[in-house]
């Protein structure tokens, strides 16, 4: 430790007079003395910390207290920093605080947490174009490939370990007994654990020379060097630059390659201990299951003997340490400087966050200009096979609250912002209609709320609602019959305050109609209905609707968008799309007064077929959308 310079303490003049009520002169110096090495002491104390970490993909994870933090240069060379506030297992309930138990506990929460970090790291990295695979996944199943990988990774991690480290050395200690006795256990229960544990040992000491010789894992080991440094560079006063840090030692007491080496060595204890007391004798399958579940014992134990080791350095504990320590010399790596200035800025993220509850957690992202993101998102959606710049520009104007005309300026959009745009397009390239992503969208003047349980309003829908209004007045009495959304009826009541019902027999779409008339202070009433059959009112001066009109055959060839998230409900027409137009024309007298109109929104080609429907009313007429298609048939009852 580089030795810590203090300041010099000055004495007052003493005058004679007073010299026969003071100390002499060598007890001044001897307390001053004492009085240097208690601010030494304590200065030296201050920079104790415990703080840990772990090496990740071209990073650094480092844990305090209360907070986490993740550096990673990325490929560009840039150091990209995520933090979060944590709440360590054994703060979250008092029965986590115990001896063993927080251990175990503690263990398994790094493990899970330590996995999450890895592959995070591996997201920010890049690890290039996804594979084939991994776009399966992402389309079939619709889940985050990184959650699936990362899951598979932490299970197949696990099966690994109890087969390299549980089942393979019983095996060779049942051979070496068949060999010496003629059966397989013909040792005693400690002979067994020795002999196990011995061979334990051996496989994963060379289970770590071997993989130290691949490439990324070398990588690896020279973060996890970093890692070391850094915090010694802190423990020992020194400023933390990348300079500072490199002089100091890689090998540190609370590292987790010590931890593992008391667990291989306590679990000989431990499976020993419980296999002598158990009053029957267990083989195979039976043995690897104990010793499976008495791991928890064994991780508790080990992590209490790591703690209490790592807060002293007296010399006569060495060699409890040594064989961790020695391992060490493989697990980390010299690393660079560019390596130790990642670690360094992982560790004064925590610091900082520890010191200081204000500051904010972070994200693995950094301030961007509006038009970069669009051109990125624009990419990213015709990678995954939709090419609708439309898309983007809505997906970025809605999430960073511009308007569309500046999606392509120098305006910059925050982190938090560039989040939001990405989890959108995540969701946009499972199939998700974008405005069910964007989970709203307008309608006319109105902006109404999106989501799969009513169809997203169409522009032609806008047409409908329109000509309603224009026939009605506050004294109309209006039935807008499978409102879905609630668009038609509330357009109709906000333009006009006539009095609107509204009726649809989907549970989930009237719930979501009611949602959007009251954002939008339209009092409309909604009635659970199929078609006629519930509603108890009548004499109605217009009746508008816009009903399921895709042929049943037809479902299937419709875009994914519209097929896999929309409500096949209010979708299927039946086998020639015209079942509810029939239901409408049969009934609709009993509901709509005399001289009252009804409207219809059609499919392409259906007007006409609709208007031999109503071959017994009066006026028929039928109005055109933006594209010059026939899409509003018009009745006069």
């Amino acid at each position: 430790m580089e030795e810590e310079k203090l300041t010099p303490v000055t004495e007052e003049p003493v005058s004679s007079s007073d010299r026969s009520d003071d100390k002499s002169a060598d007890e001044k110096k001897e307390a001053s003395v004492k009085g240097k090495k208690y601010k030494k002491a304590k200065s030296e104390k201050k920079r104790m910390t415990s703080i840990g970490g772990q090496a990740l993909i071209e990073g650094v994870m480092m844990r305090g207290r209360t907070s986490m933090a993740m550096a990673v240069r990325d490929e560009d060379g840039i150091i990209r920093v995520e933090s979060k506030r944590i709440k360590p297992p054994e703060k979250r309930n008092i029965f986590l605080r115990l001896p063993i138990v927080r251990g175990c506990v503690s263990f398994i929460d790094s493990m899970i947490g330590g996995s999450k970090c890895l592959m995070r790291s591996a997201e920010v990295f890049g690890e290039g174009e996804p594979t084939k695979f991994e776009k399966w996944v992402s389309e079939k199943i619709k889940v985050n490939v990184m959650s699936v990988i990362s899951v598979l990774s932490l299970i197949l991690g696990l099966a690994l370990a109890v087969f390299l480290f549980i089942w393979a050395p019983q095996f060779i200690r049942e051979l070496i007994s068949k060999a010496a006795f003629g059966v397989k256990n013909g040792f005693t229960p400690l002979a067994k654990n020795f002999i196990e544990g011995g061979f334990k040992i051996l496989i994963f000491v060379s289970y770590i020379l071997l993989t130290s010789l691949m490439p990324d894992v070398k990588r690896t080991f020279m973060y996890h060097g970093a890692e070391h440094k850094t915090i010694a560079c802190y423990e020992n006063g020194l400023e933390m630059t990348p300079q500072n840090a490199k002089k100091c030692s890689r090998i540190h007491d609370r590292c987790g390659t010590t931890f593992m080496v008391f667990v291989m060595v306590i679990s000989i204890l431990v499976f020993a201990l419980v296999e002598s007391l158990l009053p029957v004798k267990l083989t195979g399958i039976l043995r690897i299951l104990l010793k499976i579940a008495c791991l928890p014992i064994v991780a508790g134990l080990s992590y209490e003997l790591l703690k209490g080791l790592a807060k002293t350095k007296s010399k006569w504990v060495l060699p409890l340490k040594l064989p961790g320590m020695l391992l060490q010399c493989v697990t980390t790596r010299e690393p660079d400087e560019k390596m130790l200035e990642v670690a360094i800025t992982a560790f004064n993220e925590v610091l900082k966050m520890d010191e200081d509850e204000t500051i904010e957690e972070k994200k693995f992202v950094t301030s961007k200009k509006a038009k970069e993101v669009t051109e990125a998102v624009i990419e990213a959606l015709k990678e995954g096979g939709i090419d609708e710049t439309s898309d983007a520009e809505w997906i970025v104007a809605l999430s960073a609250d511009i308007a569309r005309s500046e999606v392509y300026s120098d305006k910059y959009i925050s982190p938090k912002k560039i989040d939001e745009i990405g989890n959108l397009v995540e969701k946009r390239l499972t199939g998700m209609p974008l405005w069910y992503c964007i989970g709203n969208t307008d309608f006319l003047e109105f902006n109404l709320k999106t989501d799969e349980r009513a169809l997203i309003p169409r522009p032609e829908t806008e047409i409908l609602a329109e000509e309603a209004a224009k026939l009605a007045n506050k004294d109309s009495k209006v039935l807008d019959l499978c409102t879905g959304s609630g668009a038609i009826a509330i357009a109709i009541k906000k333009r006009t305050d006539a009095n609107v019902f509204a009726s649809d027999v989907s549970e989930d779409a009237l719930a979501l109609a009611k949602e959007n008339a009251e954002v939008n202070g339209a009092d409309v009433t909604f009635v659970r209905s199929d078609m006629f059959r519930s509603l108890t009112e009548s004499d109605f001066d217009i009746l508008v609707s816009n009903p399921p009109y895709i042929k049943t055959e037809d479902i299937g060839t419709l875009q994914k968008e519209v097929k896999d998230f929309e409500p096949i409900l209010a979708l299927d027409g039946g086998r020639d799309g015209l079942d509810f137009y029939r239901q409408i024309s049969i009934y609709a007298r009993n509901f709509v007064k005399p001289g009252g109109y009804i409207l219809m929104e059609c499919g392409m080609g259906q007007a006409e077929d609709i208007i031999k429907l109503f071959a017994a009313y009066s006026e028929k007429s039928v109005i055109k959308d933006l594209e010059n298609t026939d899409r509003i048939v018009k009745i006069k009852v």
